[in-house]
């Protein structure tokens, strides 16, 4: 049995507030260029155990919140498969590789979830690489930030309803085949299904469609003994918002309105999730974790 190292450095997560430079990047954008870089806890999150012997598909886990879920997992102890938009392989290649020094497997499944053949196939091709599923994490998502309504095509509709709540769906169906009781399914929903900004009204729709999706899923599955649960990030620092997530002016402010003062950074959100997808989340069903920094929520 290969031994599973931990982190050579070990420093307190970045609380400080940042205020990112104007910037752009094409969409689905790169942690890579991100300015200033994100914090996924590559030196900071230290795992004890609490995921041993589990098998956890990750989608969108190159960057961002899925990127920190992924280091997080596996320094628990999780084998992980990153599902990804080959535009982001690089990113999914650089965390990849923290997974690995974990001593984890790791496998990469590389897709578009608006290819209904890839996301029909996407949990048995992860559960087949893993030798089972244990954990689903619906995180992949599209934002897109829209001044006005009449500026709001239906393309884009229809593409952010496809990548973040359709594939919920589908995803969703085919893990209950997989996975067995005791198993857990956590989707990843927002500040925007409970406090939705003018600029992300597709994106706002999606989230709380999210939500409610969560609930009815955890009423079925429950019987099952799989446990569905939901993760609700506030403003958090990821490649999302200079990839047209947000308005590029408003980017050096960004998150500064939550009660905290400051975006936050996606190792902070990680441990909601290792929470969900653990044993001490037994009796946690139907719920959604807010990780807003202080925002308004119900």
């Amino acid at each position: 049995m290969t031994e599973k190292s931990q982190p050579e450095h070990t420093e307190p997560v970045n609380k400080e507030r940042i205020s990112p430079p104007e910037q752009r990047q094409p969409e689905p954008g790169l942690d890579s260029k991100l300015k200033p870089q994100a914090d996924h806890g590559e030196r900071s999150y230290q795992g004890r155990g609490r995921l041993e012997g589990k098998r956890a598909l990750i989608t969108g886990g190159d960057s961002g919140i899925g990127a920190a879920v992924a280091i997080a997992f596996a320094r628990e102890g999780a084998d992980v498969a990153l599902a990804y938009l080959p535009a982001e392989k690089s990113d999914a290649v650089t965390i990849a590789s923290v997974l690995e020094d974990a001593g984890v497997q790791v496998h990469h499944l590389p897709g578009d979830l608006r290819d209904r053949e890839y996301r029909d196939k996407l949990v048995h091709e992860a559960a087949s690489a893993l030798g089972g599923l244990d954990i689903l994490v619906n995180n992949a998502g599209k934002q897109i930030s829209v001044d006005s309504l009449e500026e709001l095509s239906d393309d884009q509709v229809e593409a952010t309803f496809d990548v973040n709540i359709f594939a919920m769906f589908a995803l969703s169906r085919a893990a209950l085949q997989v996975i067995g009781e005791g198993g857990a399914i956590i989707n990843t929903t927002s500040i925007q299904a409970f406090d939705p900004s003018a600029h992300l009204m597709d994106y706002a729709a999606t989230k709380a469609a999210i939500s409610n999706f969560t609930k009815s899923l955890a009423e079925q599955a429950a019987s099952r003994g799989i446990r569905v649960n939901a993760v609700a990030p506030g403003p958090i620092w990821t490649p999302l918002q200079p990839s047209d997530g947000q308005p590029i002016e408003a980017l050096p402010e960004f998150g500064h309105d939550t009660w905290l003062g400051r975006a936050g950074q996606p190792v902070e959100v990680a441990p909601a999730y290792v929470f969900l997808a653990s044993d001490d989340a037994s009796y946690v069903v139907g719920s959604t974790v807010h990780v807003n920094g202080g925002k308004n929520q119900p």
